[in-house]
């Protein structure tokens, strides 16, 4: 084989594992019942690879076959280590593993049901929800420790701690590696789009650092998205990735070439990714249709009224107030009344708008929100009370850490008259 064909090979390997690994993991995790032996047998497998296809090419389902290997290397090196415990007994026993998989595991059905047990094994309730974020970012997404580190400003070495403690939550406290029985997945499918949402998030509005999106976090939350509806179409399953599409579709439009903020009512609509918004629209619909509608649901309704006005000034200002009613009956949170109020103020004047963010703002829930008070200092600005625009705004600068929101804010002050 020439080293052009070698060339071609390794390349061939290394696409298959961004787009096969993570399949190929959860389905050796459900033969092998244990992730680091999973893990290590992924690798082993992807290193034969290298060098068994140079020689014998590509097989015509690398899939399987590396799930194959993955498992006899598993086995094989089980063997050969003293037998230290009953697990690793257990997996001792097991018959010499054939060169294929049987019929279920050759099953792709098999095979990406063993994506789904592996989402909810990383959110399983006993684990704890950091635990589940740094878990699903590693074993379902394949972020490095690093990055999961960066996302969520937080040492590398805590990330790791999280995620070795969770597998040792799993397997200590016998975690089914399954997706739950009908009657308990409503609340397990929760935790698991409350992983996903917070993953978008993070990517959609970095809590810090000197970008506004986190355009890989926004990516892996859709892709996470999008295995969810395939798999298990439930409504808000539905609605959530609707939500992604719809406010994703925008990150053109958000930013100047200098990375400096824009804000929605100022954003070219020419850039807004159409193909998005229609994919997103028709989750919303199908959501909706269902009958069951949740918090992302209608959350993705409210982005969609956004997505399909064709300027600021006629967006439908109404049916979003509307909305967001709904949104705060089926989820209370003084995130959720700061949006309505800020909606509010479009419908009905800045003044109203004013009155209900001063109110929140007396309670204290959101004193340390900095968008909170950037929203009142827009509103004061827009009332002509220069004085208490500019203390909202200094409140506000104090309490971001992204860096195009500090140029944001700093810039409306400076533009305030004197």
């Amino acid at each position: 084989m020439s080293e052009h064909e070698v060339k071609d090979i390794r390349e061939v390997v290394e696409a298959i594992y961004r787009t096969e690994s993570r399949q190929v993991l959860a389905t050796l995790i459900r033969l092998l019942g244990d992730f680091e032996t999973a893990e290590e047998a992924l690798h082993d497998a992807f290193a034969v690879a290298v060098e068994q296809w140079v020689r014998d090419g590509v097989p015509a389902s690398p899939r399987a076959w590396l799930i194959s290997t993955g498992r006899f290397k598993a086995i094989d090196g089980i063997r050969r280590r003293a037998r230290h415990d009953a697990s690793v007994e257990e997996l001792a026993k097991q018959p010499e593993p054939t060169t294929t998989l049987d019929a279920d595991d050759q099953n792709d059905e098999s095979v990406e049901d063993d994506r789904l047990r592996l989402i909810f094994t990383c959110c399983h309730p006993a684990l704890a929800p950091e635990a589940q974020a740094a878990m699903t970012l590693r074993e379902v997404c394949s972020l490095t420790t690093e990055e999961i580190a960066r996302a969520f400003l937080t040492k590398p070495a805590t990330i790791a701690q999280r995620i070795v403690r969770a597998k040792a939550k799993i397997r200590a406290a016998r975690i089914p590696y399954e997706v739950p029985p009908e009657k308990e997945l409503p609340d397990r499918l929760d935790a698991v789009l409350r992983v996903v949402y917070l993953v978008f998030n993070e990517g959609y509005s970095a809590s810090f650092g000197d970008a506004v999106t986190r355009h890989d976090l926004c990516g892996e939350a859709i892709r996470l998205g999008r295995v969810l509806v395939e798999l298990l179409p439930e409504a808000e399953a539905m609605g959530l990735l609707g939500l992604m599409l719809l406010q994703d579709s925008r990150r053109a439009a958000r930013t100047t070439p200098a990375g400096d903020l824009i804000l929605l009512e100022d954003q070219d609509r020419s850039l807004w990714n159409r193909i998005q918004i229609a994919e997103g629209v028709s989750l919303v619909q199908r959501a909706l249709s269902t009958g069951q509608v949740g918090p992302y649901t209608i959350q993705a309704a409210i982005a969609a009224v956004h997505a399909q006005a064709p300027s600021a000034a006629a967006t439908d200002w109404g049916h979003i107030v509307a909305l967001y009613d709904l949104l705060l009956q089926a989820h209370p949170s003084p995130v959720i009344e700061l949006n309505r109020a800020v909606a509010v103020a479009m419908r009905d004047g800045p003044l109203e708008g004013l009155t209900l963010i001063s109110t929140i703002l007396m309670r204290g829930e959101l004193e340390n929100y900095h968008l909170a008070h950037a929203a009142r200092a827009d509103l004061f600005r827009r009332l002509g009370q220069t004085a208490e625009a500019r203390a909202s705004y200094k409140q506000a600068l104090i309490l971001t850490q992204q860096e195009p929101e500090r140029r944001f804010l700093r810039r409306r002050l400076s533009e305030l008259p004197e």
